[in-house]
């Protein structure tokens, strides 16, 4: 029973209390970007994207620095001030890496508040502009509390962001071992171009032997490569929101 009322609040909190924006970039976009960060999605994915002159985001839980999850090591401090020196976008998960299905609207406010407080002392005061739903799990009443404190909340329902959206839960491909079989990753870059839509990649882990939720090396590479084949502008999200949204 518990399963399905989830299932349930997570539908409620997808087609529901729907903030609309229009996406309509001068061309079309892809954003890349890591939840939790693992220590591997900066260590193995950072050279790649430097080698590329592409910048991502990253997505992150005070609460799992040096700490791990699914079993690997997570983010250190140096690496975070490592990757937003080079340029990469700190974005903001929930402290704890909880679901937004767990909290209530306040008990929500309250993690982003101290996610908030634990970036910005170490990152001289950086303020996070975007969101990413841990698991994707969106309540309904997480929109509002997103809406008031940032550009645009990311979730993960496979799709092309383009023409009409919902701000506060945007869609997004998982590069994931678990989900790239089952995607043309040629036509979804291809659709994007012709639709001047967004497409927003999200992953973990990085290696050459990932997790369930992680990719390998080359499968970061190949989508930078399709997309500049197929002129897309690759920015982080933040940076493709303030291009895109209208």
């Amino acid at each position: 029973m518990s399963a399905l009322f989830d299932k349930m609040r997570r539908r409620a909190g997808r087609y529901l209390d729907v903030r609309p924006v229009t996406i309509d970039p001068p061309r079309g976009v892809l954003s890349l970007s890591f939840d939790d960060i693992p220590r591997s999605a900066w260590t193995e994915a950072g050279p790649i994207l430097a080698e590329h002159g592409v910048k991502a985001t990253y997505y992150v839980c005070g609460g799992l620095s040096g700490g791990r999850n699914l079993d690997l090591p997570q983010f250190e401090v140096e690496d975070l001030q490592a990757l937003h020196a080079a340029g990469h976008e700190v974005g903001c998960h929930t402290y704890e890496h909880v679901s937004t299905l767990t909290l209530s609207p306040k008990g929500l406010d309250a993690s982003l508040a101290r996610n908030a407080a634990w970036v910005a002392e170490r990152l001289d005061g950086h303020q996070m502009r975007t969101f990413a739903y841990p698991f994707g799990d969106c309540a309904l009443g997480a929109k509002a509390v997103i809406d008031r404190r940032f550009l645009c909340g990311r979730g993960v329902r496979d799709g092309i962001n383009s023409g009409r959206a919902d701000r506060n839960l945007l869609q997004a491909i998982g590069l994931e071992s678990r989900r790239l079989p089952g995607y043309d990753l040629e036509k979804l870059v291809h659709d994007t171009a012709e639709a001047k839509g967004w497409l927003i990649a999200y992953g973990h882990d990085v290696s050459d032997s990932p997790t369930p939720y992680g990719c390998r090396p080359e499968d970061i590479d190949r989508l930078i490569r399709l997309a500049k084949t197929a002129g897309l502008d690759i920015r982080p999200v933040g940076a493709a929101w303030e291009q895109a949204a209208r």
